[in-house]
């Protein structure tokens, strides 16, 4: 059965092969950056020369540990999105999306992906980071994850000249599978049931023209005595012949029709694709004739995939996201998309390197194997005489009449010639930015460690101009992660974080209920692209001097800057670092626990004194007013006795006086007839 090609397969069949061809002294290049790397320095004509003198050909290599180096140095750290609110009202957002970006490129293994993407940034000049849908995970939910690609995988127009490709019109992703592998994705492409007749009929793939080529990699040009297997190497090891299917992805730009709603009434405001509106107007009939509510069409820019196979188109859709998802990590960058790496640049000094390498071994061979000159005679058998030189303890008789024996000795190699050698390697430590005193090479360092430590400081400045590159990179890896976490995860979901000392950290999306609240409403907002006030930054992951750090927190905690803890975080020989905060945590509570019981046990004991002076005062005060009682009781008793006495005294007068009276009268009438003169 005949299959008619789709036009859109077709469209990218096409521009997959211009970009291919257009790149391909670009591919070329870029292998013998990978050669160098694994070692493989030397051509065939290179190696068969080498043999020919009796020498191994064997690289003095200082571009694989310097790359290395690089690796180690910019993957020190793990990174770390960090989401930056522009105001007070978006830290809420702005720690649900770090929680979300970082269980992203936690569930990816995001760290694994980053050194992977960094080594082909290193050794071909190119690095990609993927961002896409694994439609598979969480039993069929499926999963926003990023993931590394090898750069000879993705085709990009050659007119680009944009640093990440903004402008590029298509970016192609190419996929070569086995016919397993295929139908294991695409069941559908497979042989199927027909449900009419219940037999089984041929799939697709057995219709689908199969891929000539192998592998999206290209071949070694050099002798490759050192066995590399790379992909180009392993695709001829199987003997079975395997029907292989390339699968191609191509993304593209579209416009996409956006309808924002504004409520005449509350000018509320929503965004809606064109099912969603819909839908809205058969829910809301009239709405808009009514005056109820308003509406404008908006155009917006997205990216479109569409992913085929051969003739036929596996499927096309739109991504809630205006950046291309395949994002590069450019080392070089020379204004194109083929970029160079910092092994090309090192190739020349280090193919010098092998020379005088090659030189320095051919000196010694030279001095280890001293030539024999005899004079022409003097011999009889000069191949006996041979085995016998290689022999120590061998008696060689010669004529001297001839003339006598004498081996002429190689002049030594110069001082310059090894200062040449010691040259070569700083001048490729230097292409990299990695001075040997990164290497850990203790005769580079100063005497002090304060010394140490600032040209330590002085040779990162280098790498960290490479890692802003990187970053750059890892930013926009975070704003797709944003666009398309937004359009997928519309669903009830809780994002969970597991931290090294146990913690666990998470965040409820699209929960709508009366009891739990809704942190995050990715439903409502995935059309809004941007449209939250966060700047995504990516963490910086080149090594830092823990005890330089620890010993800047000590300082600062002398001065009172800052508290223990902070200084605890930075101590490099603490191992449980949480559990020591927590029980910290916890002794300072019960110390403000003791410290509160014993303010109040003073307040207490001052309580009781007061009380008990209190008392004291209350019962004398109580025993003064009983005397006072008792003696006006007697001061009563004293008055009335006396008031008694008088009574009685006068009384008694009285008496007396009506006793005298008579007398008193009978002797005033005896005066009464005395004359007066």
């Amino acid at each position: 059965m005949q299959i008619q090609e789709d036009p859109r397969a077709k469209t990218t069949r096409d521009l997959y092969r211009r970009y291919s061809d257009a790149r391909t002294d670009w591919d070329t290049e870029a292998r013998k950056d990978i050669d160098f790397f694994y070692g493989n320095h030397f051509s065939d004509n290179e190696v068969d020369e080498l043999e020919s003198r009796n020498q191994a050909a064997v690289p003095m290599d200082r571009v694989g540990p310097a790359v290395e180096k690089l690796k180690a140095m910019l993957t020190s750290n793990s990174p770390a999105f960090t989401i930056i609110p522009r105001e007070d009202s978006d830290s809420k957002v702005a720690k649900m999306w770090r929680v979300v970006l970082s269980y992203v490129w936690e569930i990816s293994d995001g760290n694994s992906q980053l050194k992977e993407a960094i080594h082909d940034h290193s050794t071909s000049g190119l690095g990609y980071l993927y961002a896409y849908i694994d439609a598979d995970s969480d039993f069929g939910k499926g999963e926003v994850k990023v993931t590394s690609i090898n750069p000879f995988r993705v085709y990009v127009p050659s007119s680009s000249r944009d640093r990440y490709f903004k402008d590029a019109d298509n970016i192609i992703l190419s996929t070569i599978l086995t016919g397993e592998q295929i139908l294991n994705m695409y069941p559908e492409l497979g042989p199927q049931v027909n449900p009419e007749t219940g037999e089984l009929e041929d799939g697709i793939i057995e219709n689908i023209s199969a891929y000539s080529d192998d592998e999206d990699y290209p071949s070694s040009q050099q002798s490759n005595q050192q066995k590399t297997w790379t992909p180009a190497e392993a695709k001829d090891l199987e003997f079975s012949h395997q029907e292989k299917y390339q699968v191609l992805e191509r993304f593209y730009k579209t416009k996409v029709p956006f309808y924002l709603i504004i409520d005449t009434n509350s000018q509320e405001e929503m965004i809606l694709n064109e099912q969603e509106f819909q839908k809205f107007l058969d829910e809301n009939p009239g709405v808009f004739e009514r005056g109820l509510v308003q509406f404008q069409e908006i155009l917006q820019t997205r990216i479109a995939v569409v992913a085929s196979v051969g003739e036929i188109v596996l499927y096309e859709t739109v991504l809630n996201t205006d950046i291309y998802p395949i994002v590069p990590l450019p080392n070089i960058y020379s204004g194109t998309p083929y970029p160079r790496s910092d092994i090309s640049r090192a190739r020349p000094m280090q193919r010098l390197l092998n020379k005088l390498w090659s030189l320095a071994l051919t000196h010694a061979q030279a001095s280890a194997g001293l030539k024999l000159i005899v004079p022409m005679g003097s011999v009889d058998n000069i191949s006996q005489l041979e085995q016998d030189w290689a022999n120590p303890n061998a008696v060689i008789e010669v004529d001297s009449s001839q003339g006598e024996p004498h081996f002429p000795a190689p002049t030594p190699l110069a001082s310059e010639f090894y200062k040449l050698i010691q040259s070569c390697e700083f001048y490729i430590d230097f292409t990299f930015g990695l001075p040997e005193l990164m290497h850990g090479f203790a005769d580079k360092a100063p005497d002090t460690v304060r010394g140490t430590e600032r040209m330590l400081a002085q040779g990162a400045e280098r790498p960290k101009s490479k890692l802003r590159d990187i970053e750059l990179s890892i930013r926009k890896l975070g704003q797709v992660v944003y666009g398309m976490s937004k359009g997928h995860y519309t669903f009830k979901k809780i994002f969970r974080l597991t931290q090294a000392n146990n913690n666990v950290n998470e965040v409820m999306a699209n929960y709508y209920d009366d009891y739990s609240e809704t942190v995050m409403d990715i439903q409502k907002d995935r059309h809004s692209i941007g449209q939250h006030d966060i700047s995504i930054e990516p963490g910086s992951t080149l090594p830092t001097s823990k005890w330089t750090e620890y010993q800047v927190y000590a300082e600062a905690y002398q001065m009172g800057l800052i508290d223990r803890v902070e200084v605890i975080k930075k101590n490099p020989e603490i191992f449980d670092k949480e559990s020591l905060i927590q029980r910290m945590g916890e002794i300072q509570q019960l110390q403000s626990q003791v410290q509160q019981l014993t303010e109040q046990n003073k307040e207490l004991q001052g309580d009781l004194q007061t009380a008990q002076r209190e008392s004291v005062s209350d019962r004398k005060r109580v025993e003064v007013e009983k005397f006072k009682s008792k003696l006006s009781g007697v001061q009563s008793d004293a008055k009335a006795d006396r008031r008694i006495q008088s009574s009685k005294l006068n009384n008694a007068v009285q008496l007396e006086m009506e006793k005298l009276r008579p007398q008193i009268e009978e002797f005033g009438e005896g005066l009464g007839s005395i004359p007066e003169n």
